[in-house]
């Protein structure tokens, strides 16, 4: 690749979340291990690792601050959606920006453009940069509110088509209005807590007084002042509060009549994000996860249907009973599969059944560690999300067999044939590893003393003989 291409993947990978990274990396790594074409994952992986460990770039690569368009967009930074699920009001697709930019500077605003980027480029102040930036922010805004606005006919929508495909122009009039009340927003985020534990009656009444600024107040740009507040929630989902108290009911059809009530369509909408990253997970054999995101739907859930009154038959109502099924789908399908999948490896097999050189592949005892452990976090959350019965049968299940199969395994190392001892000893150190994650440390120390005097007993008889 060239130095440009390598530049654009680096921060491209830098643009993810954390959480997405870290999977980037997992999957190019699992890869290499398996043999596969490990030219892209080693250099994907190199840039990576370099932003991980927070590195400095290379000398050759262009500052990301003297980035046009990174600047340009800069405000929008807090409502940038990142994945392909749908986006929600308060949030802009990250891939309509490029297509907004390369619009601006051909016909949008192209003579603006072109000044704003001479500036850039002989800048010898920051405050200089600053300027410049706000400046045309500005007029970007005019250029796209004016295109965007809604106003019928031909024309428009030839120019709009233009613009970009149908998601880049849903998301323009959203970019506009944050490029246009930028100061309004930063004030709003300056005015916040870095960090909001309890979401209780003096911090909605904080956030109320920062929301008292008319251009935050319309219906295009108060779902953006929610998003800003929600991300400095502990608890995102409590966010449906403060739209509680403007309302002065919990009555769902009460705060669906504010301009407020859009704060409960943002919680539903977040929690559905989750659950499709807990499914997605799930099929994918990743649990990394899955403890916090079963906490998130657990509290959320719980908190929208103690705090709201909501009607089965509502919107808001199917969703929320749309979530809590269709999770509890995905993880009763995974629970359900969790002893099968020990019982192949512990299952105690005839000397005669075992062929020379067998072994346990020892990455399939940690996938199967990993879901016992997924089925003890579920217990955790099993009640609100309907899975109660599933997960306490499947884990006292596991418990019994695990105990029992590895005390007779532990006993299988007193006697059988020399040339099957490799593998049992494999599966008992298996069934020590379930142990673990099932009865804790202690437990598994015992079992390793138990091997340890069988194994001591087996010798002495063979000395013996």
């Amino acid at each position: 690749m060239s130095q440009s291409s390598i530049e654009r993947l680096r921060d491209y990978l830098a643009q993810l979340p954390p959480q997405s990274q870290a999977l980037l990396m997992r999957e190019f790594e699992r890869a290499i291990e398996r043999g596969e074409d490990a030219a892209v994952a080693n250099l994907v992986l190199e840039q990576l690792r370099k932003i991980v460990r927070g590195a400095e770039e290379d000398e050759e690569t262009r500052p990301r601050t003297d980035d046009p368009a990174r600047l340009l967009f800069r405000p929008l930074e807090p409502f940038l959606a990142e994945t392909n699920f749908p986006t929600r009001a308060g949030q802009i697709r990250r891939a309509s920006l490029l297509p907004v930019w390369q619009w601006l500077a051909r016909e949008g605003a192209p003579e603006a453009a072109r000044e704003f980027q001479a500036v850039l480029a002989t800048a010898s102040e920051d405050s200089s940069a600053e300027a410049a930036t706000r400046k045309f922010q500005l007029a970007a805004a005019v250029a796209i509110v004016k295109i965007a606005a809604p106003v019928q006919g031909d024309d428009r929508q030839r120019a709009l088509s233009r613009v970009g495909q149908p998601s880049v122009v849903e998301d323009l009039l959203p970019i506009g209005l944050v490029l246009q009340t930028r100061d309004a927003l930063e004030t709003l985020g300056s005015r916040l807590p870095a960090q909001v534990r309890v979401f209780a009656d003096a911090q909605i009444a904080s956030v109320t007084e920062a929301l008292k600024v008319p251009s935050l107040q319309t219906p295009q740009l108060l779902p953006f002042a929610l998003s800003l507040i929600a991300q400095r929630l502990v608890a995102p989902w409590q966010i449906v509060r403060l739209a509680i108290k403007m309302a002065a009911s919990d009555d769902e059809l009460r705060v669906a009549a504010t301009p407020y009530g859009v704060a409960v369509t943002i919680a539903l909408h977040d929690l559905s994000f989750v659950a499709a990253c807990l499914r997605t997970d799930i099929r994918r054999g990743h649990f990394e996860y899955v403890g916090e995101q079963l906490k998130t739907l657990h509290d959320g859930v719980r908190g929208l249907r103690t705090e709201l009154d909501l009607r089965n038959d509502s919107t808001w109502g199917r969703q929320l009973t749309s979530i809590r099924a269709d999770t509890s789908n995905a993880l009763q399908s995974e629970i359900d599969s969790v002893p099968g999948r020990v019982r192949r490896i512990l299952r105690q097999r005839a000397d005669k059944d075992i062929g020379t050189g067998a072994k346990i592949d020892m990455s399939e005892v940690e996938d199967a560690a990993a879901l016992i452990d997924f089925v003890a976090v579920c217990r955790t959350y099993a009640s609100e999300l309907a899975i109660n019965e599933v997960t306490l049968r499947t884990y006292s299940d596991l418990q019994h067999y695990v105990e029992q199969s590895t005390e007779g395994l532990v006993q299988s190392l007193r006697g059988g044939e020399a040339r099957v001892l490799a593998f049992r000893q494999q599966q008992v150190k298996a069934a020590i590893r379930f142990c673990e994650v099932l009865f804790g440390h202690d437990y598994a120390s015992l079992m390793n003393r138990a091997v340890e005097n069988a194994m001591t007993g087996e010798r002495k008889s063979t000395r013996a003989s």
